[in-house]
Parts: C-alpha cells; sequence; structure tokens
C-alpha cells in the first residue's frame, strides 16, 4: 500500500556523469517495497507541481531506508541532486507491482538492464536466489557494476567496446552464450523490443519494466500509457498505464 512520507536524506554521491545516488530514511515505504517498484519525489518548488517518478534501487536491511539512483534529466531532478545528508524530501510510494520474484525463485534468471534501467536490477539481483545473470549496457561510464557483481555473474556491453562486449546487451548474451530460464529486463524501448523478440523466438517467459513520462504516478491521469494487446478495463482501449498496471508487464500483454 502507497504511502506519502516526509524522508530525511542519508546520503548523496555522483555516481556517474549526471548521475546520483540516494538513501532515504522511510519510516513506512521500505518495509512495503520490492523490486522493480518505483517511488515519486516531490519538488520543493511549488511551481513544479508534479513529482518525478524514480525506481527503487535497493531496499535497506533494516527496511527503514531505501536507495534511489537516478540521472539528472531536468530542473525537478536537478534540485533532487543538490540535497545533502540531513534534508528533507517528500515522498510516496512504494508504487507499481514490480517484478514477479515468485516466477524466478530456483531458475536460471538473466536480468537485462539498459542506462537508468540499471538500478531496479541491484534489488533484484540481492533478492534471488539461485543462478542469476546479468547484462548491463552502458552508453559511457560505468555505475553499480559492484553491487551487481556481489549478486550475479556480470557481463557487460558498451557501446565503443572499452569495457566487455563492444555493442549492446544481446550482443553480450550472444557473445557469452548466456542461457537461462526466466528474463526480466529494464531500459529503453529499443532495447526492449529487441529482448521480447529473442524471448519469444526461444520460448523464454519474460517480464519487462516500461519507462514512460509520468503525471500523477498512481494511475488517474492516463498521460503513461503504453500500448497493450488486450482491451484495458480501465480506459477500455487497448492501453495499459504503466505507473499502476506496471510498470513490470508480461512481455505478450504489451506491443513495442
Amino acid at each position: 500500500m502507497k504511502t506519502k512520507e516526509l524522508c530525511r536524506i542519508i546520503s548523496q554521491e555522483m555516481i556517474g556523469p549526471e548521475i546520483y545516488s540516494m538513501w532515504v530514511q522511510t519510516d513506512r515505504i521500505a518495509d512495503q517495497a520490492r523490486p522493480g517498484q518505483f517511488v515519486t519525489l516531490y519538488s520543493k518548488d511549488r511551481s513544479r507541481m508534479l513529482p518525478r517518478p524514480i525506481s527503487l534501487c535497493e531496499i535497506g536491511d533494516d527496511k527503514k531506508s531505501i536507495r534511489l539512483v537516478y540521472r539528472v534529466a531536468g530542473e525537478g531532478t536537478r534540485e533532487f541532486s543538490r540535497l545533502r545528508s540531513g534534508d528533507d524530501i517528500e515522498v510516496m510510494g512504494p508504487l507499481g507491482n514490480g517484478f514477479p520474484m515468485e516466477e524466478a525463485q530456483g531458475k536460471r534468471v538473466l536480468l537485462m538492464g539498459g542506462g537508468i534501467g540499471i538500478p531496479p536490477m541491484v534489488e533484484t539481483a540481492k533478492q534471488l536466489s539461485g543462478d542469476v545473470a546479468a547484462a548491463m549496457g552502458y552508453r559511457d561510464a560505468l555505475f553499480l557494476t559492484e553491487e551487481l557483481s556481489r549478486c550475479a555473474s556480470l557481463y557487460i556491453a558498451t557501446e565503443d567496446g572499452s569495457v566487455g562486449t563492444a555493442g549492446n546487451v544481446m550482443d553480450a548474451v550472444r557473445e557469452n552464450h548466456i542461457r537461462c530460464d526466466v528474463i526480466f529486463a529494464c531500459g529503453p524501448k529499443p532495447m526492449l523490443k529487441a529482448i521480447v523478440d529473442y524471448a519469444g523466438e526461444h520460448k523464454i517467459p519474460c517480464w519487462i519494466s516500461m519507462e514512460e513520462r509520468m503525471a500523477c504516478g498512481i494511475g488517474a491521469c492516463l498521460a503513461c500509457t503504453c500500448q497493450s494487446k488486450e482491451v484495458d478495463g480501465h480506459s477500455h482501449v487497448k492501453n495499459k498505464r504503466v505507473c499502476k498496471d506496471g510498470p513490470v508487464f508480461p512481455a505478450s500483454e504489451v506491443e513495442l
């Protein structure tokens, strides 16, 4: 169940070009959160009425804190990047449905992330047991590799080939002959389309976390819809609300 809290910043640091890692103390959100969900952060500048959605990167072991890793993309996230230890921020969450962890326990799982779709894979990897591989794609500087390496066999793809496989995450999967029973993925739409096509070709169950611009974050405004294969019971058209019905969907349910 989502809740709105005034939370305290524990720490914040820049971990890549315009990429920040923020630990936030929370009384209720962390205890209810699961991998693949997100929260929304509210600006103190009331001219910015809409909150900014940020995926959960980690949940504190004591269930009293959450880690948010985000890229500065505008004035709202720029404001968040200036926060320091001891500052307060208004947070609502956890939101969305998260990854179906029960579908993956004890199986060979492949986590695939690209860009700012990498952070939610950290907590997902932490909560999985068994054989876990992680194929992560980077455009420039690497981040969160140490955290992922603790919980999974990490394979890296970089566009310029400076680290790991030259190319994208699918190139890394093929080059390293990675085999799996289940795929969880998050990243930009072209990457997700390639993954869904690969999963369909090899008949691998696949769940994808969609990245869309959001407004309300709770499913009321229909600003973050994606195209679905079936008629949605809420909007009565072939749409799904990413914030409410997702952000995680079975690959078979959405059109990319």
